[in-house]
């Protein structure tokens, strides 16, 4: 039978299951590697948002390798391309580009198939990353048992109800330490890609700046049955979007742009990003992510008489990402990686939770009059060219009159 056919008869057996769940007692052989597909045959309004991103505003853009802005990477076929990162995560070219470019085929994607896991402790001081599945078992990528399975077999949620699987009430489900393992490799550096859990925890949480969990922002909820052909009552659940760095409506609620002349008739510019939407850093997570503030001064006439452009994004390891360790990169293991990062420093490390950053300018412009246009662009993937538009989001631009004296 093809795999396919396999998953076919399984979701049967579910959905048969799901209608008299006291009939057929369920197990999960594969594990984690439980195709989503099975799991939707009774959770359906679930898959759908999972696989297809439905009532997201998720949008894939295409995106290329280093050294081939010429060749973008396609969404696999079938796949949805409002699908969420989640889903994507390990299936087709996702992640692999990133192993087949920068690590030599290595396999350290382990967040992409992992076994099952307990969920960690909200004070560790250091999470490592989740144990990986076997080689053979990474196909596939994410799937609703990577999050949902227990080590010990049985289904976490947030309530204790009878199904045809083994469940478990895990309340520790709805709270950001269950995205801890993949959102914060490693121990906190500050600025450091992959932290996001460590400055949620740190810069939000414990600062008492709000009390909001990741899923209260990325996985709003919803009342609704769990299993559409069950006889269980509607419940709170809680969406499948994870709404991020590929959706508008995230970008654009994170970020506050003012630009002031302080003082008036000088040339000297003042530009505040405030992080006023995130609870987390602005970019998080891959250090390929960034964020461009470009801004442009225009004469009277219509042309543009001066420009500046600044650049926010995580650092790839635990110091700054500077050009002038581009000859140490090369004796490095993961050299290719190190080196595109090195390559574009120094740059404007992210705004932390509730930050306001002041950038100033002072353009050399003529006594006369202005407009100042600035905008923001959310970028995919930093280490493609600029030119290559299609992995971008202009999220927010402003324009103001100026006078110089």
């Amino acid at each position: 039978m093809t795999p396919l056919t396999i998953i076919n008869l399984m979701a049967a057996t579910i959905l048969a299951a799901c209608i008299a769940p006291e009939a057929v007692a369920l197990d999960f052989p594969d594990g984690t590697a439980t195709p989503p597909e099975v799991c939707g045959a009774c959770h359906k309004a679930i898959y759908k948002e999972f696989v297809y991103g439905f009532g997201s505003d998720n949008s894939y853009h295409p995106t290329t390798l280093p050294g081939k802005p010429d060749q973008p990477l396609k969404m696999s076929p079938g796949m949805a391309g409002s699908a969420t990162g989640h889903a994507l995560a390990g299936s087709g070219p996702f992640p692999l580009h990133a192993r087949q470019a920068e690590q030599g085929g290595a396999s350290c994607n382990v967040c992409h198939f992992p076994e099952p896991f307990t969920i960690p402790d909200i004070n560790s001081l250091e999470i490592a990353p989740p144990t990986g599945r076997p080689a053979g078992k990474e196909q596939g990528g994410l799937t609703c048992a990577s999050c949902h399975l227990t080590p010990d077999g049985k289904i976490r949620g947030r309530y204790g109800v009878k199904a045809p699987h083994a469940t478990v009430q895990e309340q520790a489900i709805q709270t950001s330490t269950m995205c801890a393992y993949c959102h914060s490799m490693g121990k906190k550096v500050s600025g450091q890609q992959t932290q996001t859990f460590y400055e949620w925890r740190d810069d939000f949480f414990r600062t008492g700046m709000g009390r909001q969990q990741c899923q209260d922002c990325h996985m709003p909820g919803t009342m609704r049955k769990l299993a559409e052909e069950s006889n269980s009552p509607e419940r709170v659940s809680a969406r499948h979007l994870w709404t991020g760095g590929r959706s508008l409506q995230r970008i654009q609620s994170a970020l506050s742009l003012v630009a002031v002349q302080p003082a008036g008739g000088a040339n000297l510019l003042a530009f505040h990003l405030i992080n006023v939407g995130a609870g987390h850093s602005v970019p998080t997570g891959s250090n390929r992510r960034a964020i461009y503030l470009d801004v442009e001064i225009i004469n009277g006439k219509g042309k543009r008489v001066a420009a500046n452009d600044w650049m926010f994004a995580p650092w790839y390891g635990a110091r700054p990402d500077d050009r002038k360790y581009l000859e140490e990169d090369k004796q490095r293991p993961d050299a290719v990686a190190a080196a595109q990062a090195d390559a574009q420093g120094p740059h404007e490390p992210p705004l932390r939770a509730g930050e306001e950053r002041v950038l100033s300018w002072n353009p050399a412009l003529k006594p006369g009059r202005y407009t100042l246009k600035a905008r923001l662009t959310y970028d995919l993937n930093r280490y493609n060219p600029r030119s290559f538009k299609q992995d971008q989001n202009e999220f927010k631009n402003i324009s103001m009159a100026i006078r110089v004296k």
